[in-house]
């Protein structure tokens, strides 16, 4: 009996993101060879397309790992096909993290897809689940600076690798957010199933505002502070400069007027 887990229409990459990896591929070439007649502009649309990229990647690496956990359904509600619009809030998944970006330069958390947890069978399994998405941001950030810890530089303009400093600055905050032990969070999705069932029970209420307590933290100026101290430290061992990055999102705000220190910039 075939299975709709099982149809290879159900694997088949989507269009929508094939034609979001195009974009990103010709927008890095712009900003590699700088070609555009604004080079922001093509930074702006190399580092958003590159991070919808990472979200569907994001999003994908949780599908798949509980496919191969034992939620058969997986297939069905189109998560394997790297479509965005596929995900159960797109909003939540690509709109707000997107806007985020542009707003205040950091990797929101996206989310959503939807896995029947009653079909997977032990907590370690439970618990791969959660940890797939943020552990893609990490390889993400790990392919992003490369050239970096690397020392491959050489060759690299300066605006692409401004671009890449950000885009990595994006993946690590990414990263972090998801890891932490917040209810809503994926990190919070790593232990649950340790949990005893009466103190999961009594979290369980405050999932759906675990997001906006992080970021209420994040407006107070010393814990922004200290969270992007470890941002910063993060980078810096990645082979990052606090330099680099702020130059990154200086050029993505193509719509803004360019710090000079910047433009000259080695």
């Amino acid at each position: 009996m075939t299975t709709a887990t099982t149809r290879h229409s159900d694997r088949r990459i989507s269009p929508v993101f094939v034609g979001i990896l195009a974009v990103t591929a010709v927008t890095g070439w712009a900003t590699w060879t700088g070609f555009a007649e604004q080079p922001g502009v093509a930074v702006f649309l190399f580092v958003t397309a590159a991070w919808i990229v990472s979200l569907c990647l994001h999003e994908y690496a949780h599908a798949r790992t509980a496919l191969h956990s034992g939620d058969i359904s997986i297939g069905s509600k189109g998560y394997l096909t790297l479509n965005p619009l596929k995900y159960t809030h797109a909003l939540l998944s690509i709109v707000l993290p997107v806007i985020f970006v542009i707003m205040g330069g950091i990797g929101l958390p996206g989310g959503a897809v939807f896995i029947e947890r009653n079909r997977i069978r032990g907590r370690w399994r439970h618990s791969l689940i959660s940890a797939a998405g943020p552990l893609t941001n990490v390889l993400f950030a790990l392919v992003c600076t490369a050239p970096f810890w690397l020392d491959a530089l050489d060759g690299v303009p300066r605006d692409f690798r401004f671009a890449l400093a950000f885009l990595a600055l994006l993946q690590v905050t990414a990263a972090i957010l998801n890891f932490l032990p917040v209810p809503g969070l994926d990190g919070y999705g790593v232990i649950e199933p340790w949990l005893s069932y009466n103190i999961r029970r009594q979290v369980e209420p405050f999932a759906p505002f675990g997001l906006l307590f992080v970021f209420a933290l994040l407006w107070l100026p010393a814990v922004n502070t200290a969270f992007f101290d470890v941002i910063d430290s993060v980078l810096g061992g990645l082979g990052i400069t606090d330099v680099e990055t702020y130059c990154g999102q200086d050029l993505y705000r193509f719509w803004q007027e360019s710090n000079q220190y910047c433009q000259i910039s080695p």
